[in-house]
């Protein structure tokens, strides 16, 4: 993700440990769906990542399982919407926040945080109640970094655009 010119970046902390720390949420892209910023909150209570989708559409491509969705990437905004299609890596039984346990698929693509790309898997679900569009669980980031839960977005803020003065 390219630095924001408008805001500085945060120095870069290192942990004992060497990793990168990030804090409780930050903003990351999903350059494979093309999404440059979307909020994320680290959570290293889940387990998985999961990202907010909808209109979920399954079909299949060259015998293998795929789903078309959109995303808003946008906290708290319906107004932009992202058309993105996935291979099914599997379907899995994901328990919510409030012991719900829903099948979802889960897919493979790559996120990008600090300067740092990977690949992680996500489940999709609909998230549309929920302040984030998506979460970064401990498997995402075991190994990769540390979280100052106590801090935000050491990778810098997006800069919203603002409308012209009339």
């Amino acid at each position: 993700m390219p630095p924001n010119p408008e805001r500085p970046r945060r120095p870069k902390r290192r942990s004992a440990s060497g990793l990168p720390v990030i804090g409780w949420r930050e903003w990351a892209a999903l350059p494979e769906f093309g999404v440059p910023w979307i909020k994320v909150k680290v959570d290293s209570g889940a387990r998985s990542s999961s990202l907010h989708a909808f209109g979920l559409k399954k079909f299949k491509r060259n015998g293998s399982s795929w789903v078309r969705f959109q995303i808003h990437p946008v906290q708290r905004s319906s107004k932009e919407a992202v058309e993105v299609e996935a291979e099914v890596l599997e379907y899995r039984a994901v328990r919510s926040s409030n012991g719900e346990v829903t099948r979802r698929p889960a897919i493979v693509t790559e996120v990008e945080l600090l300067g740092k790309r990977w690949p992680i898997e996500l489940t999709l679900a609909s998230r549309d109640e929920m302040g984030f569009r998506m979460l970064l669980g401990r498997e995402a980031i075991r190994n990769r970094f540390l979280i100052d839960t106590g801090s935000s977005f050491y990778g810098g803020r997006r800069v919203k655009k603002r409308k012209p003065a009339k």
